[in-house]
């Protein structure tokens, strides 16, 4: 059964850095285009970046670019997510999400992603 598990959130000063990790499991996982998101309660999801299936390729959200870093490992079946220079903004629920996207060339945010992880809590805070 595929599988997504987050790892990695914390509580951090404003200005520090944090490494989320997706753990992948029950799919071939260089077929899956990985997105991250993020969401607080009472407001939307917001897509934060998103890595193709080879690892080719990135985009991310105008708000996190030259701060976030999406990499992925496809013989451990992760995908990291650094993210420096945090603001208090950045305070959400971080979730990976799956698309079914085989040689796919380019990534996208805006896609239906099929899987989810629960989540992993980041709070940015003094």
């Amino acid at each position: 059964q595929l599988q997504l598990v987050e790892s990695g959130g914390g509580l951090v000063q404003p200005g520090g850095s944090l490494r989320l990790s997706c753990a992948a499991s029950g799919m071939t996982f260089d077929y899956y285009a990985i997105g991250w998101f993020r969401q607080v309660p009472g407001k939307a999801r917001e897509g934060v970046g998103c890595i193709t299936g080879s690892g080719d390729s990135t985009e991310y959200a105008d708000s996190v670019k030259g701060r976030f870093t999406i990499s992925r490992d496809n013989v451990q079946n992760t995908v990291d997510l650094q993210v420096n220079s945090l603001k208090p903004e950045d305070t959400a629920r971080y979730y990976c999400a799956a698309d079914f996207a085989p040689w796919q060339l380019m990534c996208n945010m805006g896609a239906v992603y099929d899987y989810w992880g629960r989540g992993t809590q980041v709070t940015v805070s003094s």
